[in-house]
């Protein structure tokens, strides 16, 4: 594995690789071998996922000047050290997966950074010098322990995908109703108690992923005629200790879904038959196996058939397929991005779906 390390090292210095693949290289320390003598001056993206290392080099951005991407995805980085305000060319920076428990405040003279990616760490909170960011597009910071959003946020103009899913946030600041190009925000799965009320005000905002917040009881007005998130697909918590239901057409047996092996509360959301019926549907006519492959679809009527093959959407979280309108119809898809995209005569709004199992409701196909 070192050999191989040291080989594909010498390889991008002999013919100056703007590109350095070193995922899944089980490194421990950062490759010595990238800050020697010079460094790479031509390097512009290290890809870096799925190690071990710990830590980053002081001297990075003096060996990796024109460094415009680093990807460090799933490693065990507890620290950023202070000199990764010197990559001033750095547009895209994912630390997604790591041990964090603090952003250093150097960060904010990343004046370049488009997107920054902080999900799945353990920081409690971030430096208000985020808000320096003014050239920010992307920014990721859901599944860490964050209470509040820094309030010089709002002065990253040119944000347009917030998402902050799987904390512990009970507001959000209102300054962030100013943001001009913010298109997506997503605080699914926090503490929310109300929300701004003059958010969605804004006519580039037109996503918003609010659910799994208990206690937020309302939303403000404006977002009525946004696309609002829901609870996810409607895949139930799987139960051990239920009984399997399936359906036998012939020698093929298929196995029903979860949603109708029990009898929920009343206060539960129950996915309609239609929906529950055309993704069986669509999981028979995907079937295969070395002999035997489902005969029921190809029997269909085929504007049905053309209904359970093509999904209108999948869930973000588990990939399960939608179809039908299972989110309220509280929230008609008027004057949004995706108005009119849909022409089916039995769907009239966008699929989204009701239960916890998943954070994410939809994924536009196509």
């Amino acid at each position: 594995m070192a050999s191989e390390l040291h080989e594909a090292i010498f390889m991008a210095k002999q013919e100056r690789h703007k590109n350095l693949f070193l995922n899944y290289r089980n490194l421990n320390n950062f490759p010595v071998e990238l800050l020697k003598d010079e460094g790479m001056q031509f390097l512009e993206r290290l890809f870096m996922k799925r190690n071990s290392l710990t830590t980053l080099p002081e001297n990075l951005a003096q060996k990796l000047p024109n460094l415009i991407e680093l990807y460090l995805h799933s490693n065990n980085i507890v620290i950023i050290p202070q000199a990764i305000g010197n990559l001033v060319k750095l547009q895209s920076l994912d630390l997604s997966g790591n041990a964090l428990q603090v952003i250093c405040p150097e960060i904010g003279q990343l004046r370049s950074l488009r997107h920054l990616r902080l999900a799945n760490n353990q920081l409690k909170f971030l430096p208000q010098e985020l808000g320096d960011l003014r050239e920010l597009e992307t920014l990721d910071v859901s599944m860490n322990l964050l209470r509040t959003l820094p309030e010089r946020l709002h002065q990253c103009l040119s944000l347009q995908c917030l998402t902050a899913d799987r904390n512990l946030l009970h507001c959000l600041p209102r300054q962030l109703c100013l943001l001009p190009d913010l298109n997506e925000l997503s605080m699914a799965a926090n503490c929310l108690i109300s929300l701004p009320l003059d958010l969605g005000r804004s006519m580039e905002l037109q996503f918003v992923f609010v659910d799994n917040n208990t206690h937020l009881k309302g939303l403000p007005s404006y977002l009525y005629n946004k696309v609002i998130g829901c609870s996810g697909c409607g895949l139930a918590v799987q139960m051990s200790d239920m009984k399997q239901l399936c359906l036998t057409l012939g020698d093929v047996t298929v196995p029903l879904p979860s949603d109708v092996k029990a009898i929920g509360s009343e206060t539960d959301r129950v996915l309609p038959l239609e929906e529950l019926a055309c993704r069986v549907l669509h999981a028979a006519h995907n079937w295969t196996s070395k002999d035997v492959r489902l005969p029921m679809p190809f029997l269909l009527p085929k504007n049905l058939l053309d209904v359970v093959r093509w999904p209108l959407g999948h869930c973000h979280r588990c990939s399960q397929p939608m179809f039908t309108i299972v989110y309220p119809k509280l929230f008609p898809l008027r004057e949004t991005a995706l108005a009119g995209v849909h022409k089916r005569t039995t769907v009239s709004f966008v699929a989204y779906c009701c239960s916890s199992h998943c954070l994410r409701a939809f994924d536009l196909q196509g």
